[in-house]
């Protein structure tokens, strides 16, 4: 976009890598202002003017019909291009991920209650679509701590099928057209329902997976604990200590000043893995000598 600011790009300045790594850094430094929240920005405005446009004479008005259906297509493509540009020049925000979902289903929304409200669309067709889009996202939500399910490609064609329906519906048709449409709302039926189910199956896999990795690294915690625990520690290391400096003569009062200091220092050395016991043996030595 022609005299965006440099915190557009990614908030630093730098000309942005097309298909990049997007890291922390990316993200903190995008600008709310870049082209991808942009777009989102204006398919939220067009929700309310497409509404406008479909209503506005009746709501059976060719003419304004065919501009609702202009906002609609507009609506449709911009819901295209704003996360691939997010994803590919580094520009995603937090706004970004909350109001772009939000924005594809308020358009999505929009269209289908008001074309049921018109008499244009069943009902159900419009309940079994809004109840889908909106269990799967509160079960993204459920999931979300275990795991982030990733958008599938049957997703993407029932984001297609469900627009190209609509947007059919928007347009006045007669005739085989009008047929056609209501064949492809019955594929985009079939895909939201289809493709749904599909979305609850891998998010019980991975909320399972994630719950079973979770039991298993306490329990190897717990049994890397108990191992520690159990093992010969300094006390014990510091008893054998003691009792081979009594058994060669080494007593409390020794000239060689063996302190129990000294002894436990020993007995940390070799507890730790060292089989150094310099101090102890010359102590046993020089009490010997003395005598």
């Amino acid at each position: 976009m022609t005299g965006a600011p440099a915190s557009a790009a990614g908030g630093s300045g730098a000309k942005p890598v097309r298909g990049g790594k997007l890291g922390t850094a990316a993200v903190n430094q995008a600008s709310l202002w870049n082209i991808a929240n942009i777009l989102t920005m204006v398919r939220l405005l067009l929700v309310p003017g497409f509404v406008l446009l479909l209503f506005h004479n009746g709501g059976y008005d060719p003419v304004w019909r065919s501009f609702a259906w202009a906002a609609f297509a507009i609506a449709m493509i911009t819901d295209l291009f704003d996360g691939h540009l997010a994803r590919a020049y580094n520009l995603v925000t937090d706004f970004g991920k909350i109001a772009d979902p939000i924005a594809d289903k308020a358009i999505m929304g929009a269209a289908l209650v008001s074309l049921s409200v018109l008499g244009d669309l069943p009902w159900w067709i419009t309940g079994v679509i809004l109840a889908r889009e909106l269990g799967i996202t509160l079960m993204r939500f459920w999931v979300i701590r275990h795991a982030v399910i990733p958008a599938s490609r049957g997703g993407k064609l029932k984001t297609l099928a469900q627009g190209t329906a609509a947007g059919m519906y928007v347009l006045v048709l007669t005739g085989p057209l009008a047929t056609l449409r209501f064949w492809m709302m019955m594929v985009a039926v079939v895909l939201t329902v289809v493709t749904g189910l599909d979305y609850v199956r891998q998010a019980v896999v991975l909320r399972r997976r994630s719950l079973a990795a979770e039991r298993a690294a306490i329990g190897r915690t717990t049994e890397a604990l108990n191992e520690a625990a159990g093992s010969p520690g300094a006390g014990a290391g510091a008893g054998a200590v003691a009792a081979d400096a009594s058994a060669s003569g080494v007593t409390d009062a020794g000239a060689a000043g063996v302190t129990d200091a000294g002894v436990s220092g020993a007995a940390v050395r070799v507890s730790g893995g060292s089989t150094a016991v310099e101090p102890a043996v010359r102590a046993r030595d020089g009490a010997e000598a003395e005598r």
